[in-house]
């Protein structure tokens, strides 16, 4: 129990002291004790229960949540029922869904989430593998305001022992037990097996090594917002980026700025191989033609091209 109050605690006294927030709040371990810590060292909590309503009894698991949470002392406990699509695979659908009907009944205020130390050495060792790099094992950050996380320093097995000393039951989701989803088999299979081979402290470590990749990171974003800028201050008027501009910058940084400049211009799901290829029009430019990535609408989609000086996105028809 001390361990999750203290993470809330901290987390608290780093972001401005006790304000009103509000939780997601699955009904699982993790989000339960969240709300139970917060109600002590927040103030004014608001549970926020979100039905994606995937699985059979699913209402009734909200609401019982929601009662948990009035009992634990929240101020308010509501139930946002959504639907989920099915863009980017199951689990990213409810993601997207969850998040979006956090964002719309938050009234200002942070949300805070439940996710620990294990799902932050999960998220990272999820990254290596992809292989995306150095930003997508980074992991998540304790605040990405709106989103907090003050258990990222927590264990799961801490969560569920606060749980038990308050005597409150919390909700088992199938889906975590389910090993057709990667991140179940990671964390019931590779991080075990990783833990046994190497002695103990992997997850540790791996939320180590985001921690300081996320240090790293914030100084390389703010030198690829100064590049970004500058390429921008050159075609004024214009959402293209001068390439005379970006010429002069590591490969590094340069993606860094291309991933930016792309987000604001409504592209997507980026991997590395666009960044690599949208590289390539900068420092090894023969001619190839644009590269095209994701975002855009039913009729066109979005490619990145070079065009007389500059990389620019245009949309094109789909054929």
């Amino acid at each position: 129990m001390l361990a999750v109050r203290r993470g809330v605690r901290e987390w608290v006294a780093a972001h401005g002291g006790p304000s009103p927030v509000v939780v997601g709040l699955s009904g699982g371990a993790d989000s339960l004790a969240l709300v139970a810590a917060a109600v002590v060292e927040a103030g004014e909590v608001c549970a926020v229960v979100v039905d994606h309503r995937l699985q059979a009894g699913s209402a009734e698991v909200a609401e019982r949540a929601a009662t948990q949470a009035l009992g634990l002392g929240c101020v308010g406990a509501i139930v946002v029922p959504v639907e989920v699509g099915r863009v980017g695979g199951a689990e990213a659908a409810a993601r997207s869904a969850r998040y979006a009907a956090l964002e719309t009944v938050r009234d200002g205020r942070p949300v805070l989430l439940g996710h620990t130390l294990d799902d932050q050495a999960e998220t990272v060792l999820l990254g290596l593998a992809r292989g995306s790099g150095g930003r997508s094992i980074q992991g998540m950050a304790a605040w990405n305001p709106p989103w907090g996380r003050p258990l990222l320093g927590v264990r799961r097995a801490d969560t569920a022992r606060m749980c038990a000393d308050l005597g409150i039951e919390p909700w088992d989701d199938p889906h975590n037990a389910d090993r057709r989803y990667t991140r179940v088999r990671v964390r019931e299979e590779i991080l075990p097996l990783l833990e046994d081979a190497l002695g103990g402290g992997v997850a540790q470590a791996l939320v180590r090594t985001a921690d300081h990749l996320r240090e790293d990171g914030a100084v390389l974003d703010a030198y690829a917002a100064e590049l970004l800028r500058n390429a921008r201050a050159r075609l004024a008027g214009t959402s293209a980026l001068s390439i005379e501009i970006l010429a002069t910058a590591p490969p590094a940084l340069r993606r860094r700025v291309v991933r930016a400049w792309l987000a604001d211009q409504g592209v997507t799901g980026l991997v590395n191989a666009h960044l690599q290829a949208i590289d390539e029009l900068v420092s090894n430019w023969h001619g190839q033609g644009g590269v095209a990535v994701a975002g855009g609408s039913s009729d066109h989609r979005l490619v990145v091209t070079r065009e007389r000086g500059t990389l620019a996105v245009r949309a094109q028809p789909r054929i």
